[in-house]
């Protein structure tokens, strides 16, 4: 399990994403999420502005990578 680590309150998911470099640019997040399931804390979202907070858990099936949101 990789941590991605935040100085902020929350990220949203097309940020993680590029954090985690899973894609190169924004734009490209709608496609990703489109492609791959995307479960956050157990729970499937599509959302590109969902926002994670600290300790949530990110798990992308198909890439077989799973993340936590850190300090």
């Amino acid at each position: 399990m990789e941590q991605i680590k935040i100085n902020t309150e929350y990220i949203t998911l097309g940020q993680f994403l590029q954090l985690a470099d899973l894609i190169s640019t924004g734009g490209m997040a709608k496609w990703f999420l489109s492609e791959y399931e995307v479960l956050i804390n157990g729970e499937q979202d599509q959302r590109r502005g969902r926002k994670l907070r600290h300790g949530d858990k990110v798990e992308i099936k198909g890439v077989n990578k799973t993340f936590t949101i850190a300090q």
